[in-house]
């Protein structure tokens, strides 16, 4: 057991985070509420200019590309997560991306895509975790409220996000001999753009989208129960 384990007390205070999808705007912000609380975090994202701004803004946290096709990637980062911060105590995954329309009318590229994106890749970044971190760490991604009211259009999305959350759990009962936390988070409709990007199809009507940085300010608190301080 490593250090950051070993202390005694439970919070973020110390704690070392992987935060995967922080070129993202949820990522973004739970980069920066968790260094809030006093978190170490390496960072990585798809898009290499907004990470730059977000690791900048954090004091020149230590930043990595994201390809959610490139699985082999994916499966290292939580190995170079613990080379830059000496350790992982927790890591989050915010990665995904929406796709719309009748199942007859998505192509078959676009549910490909639905599937890599939104879970092959963070299946595969909390995969290479597990053996690394450490007892009483976490493991959470973002799958979203579709999993419990999946819209009609939203098949091939919906699944794939299902799939994930059906993983998660999984994942949860396996990790309870080193005490893995593991969190779904089921997040509602956020005004963070995210459905005005489809990869195909196009949005359905929604509601005004809920505050994002309240849902990660509330993501964070629980998180913060389960991530060993370190000393």
């Amino acid at each position: 057991m490593n250090d950051g384990a070993a202390a005694a007390g439970r919070g973020l205070n110390g704690a070392r985070v992987l935060v995967a999808g922080a070129s993202g705007v949820l990522g973004g912000l739970a980069a920066r509420e968790l260094q809030a609380r006093g978190a170490a975090v390496a960072l990585a994202g798809r898009n290499p200019d907004r990470l730059a701004d977000v690791a900048a803004g954090l004091g020149g946290a230590p930043v990595r590309g994201l390809d959610g096709y490139d699985l082999d990637g994916c499966g290292t980062l939580a190995a170079w997560a613990v080379r830059e911060l000496g350790g992982l105590d927790g890591v989050l995954v915010t990665v995904g991306v929406a796709g719309f329309g009748r199942v007859e009318e998505v192509p078959n590229a676009a549910v490909e895509h639905l599937f890599t994106v939104n879970m092959l890749c963070p299946a595969t970044v909390l995969r290479g975790a597990v053996g690394g971190i450490a007892d009483g760490g976490f493991l959470a991604a973002v799958t979203g409220a579709i999993v419990d009211r999946p819209m009609l259009g939203t098949a091939d999305y919906a699944a794939a996000k299902t799939a994930l959350s059906c993983w998660l759990g999984v994942v949860a009962r396996e990790g309870r001999a080193k005490r893995l936390r593991v969190f779904d988070f089921r997040l509602p409709h956020l005004d963070t753009g995210f459905s005005d990007r489809p990869v195909t199809g196009r949005p359905p009507t929604l509601p005004q989208g809920g505050d994002p940085a309240v849902a990660v300010r509330a993501l964070v608190d629980r998180l913060e129960g389960a991530a060993p301080a370190a000393r």
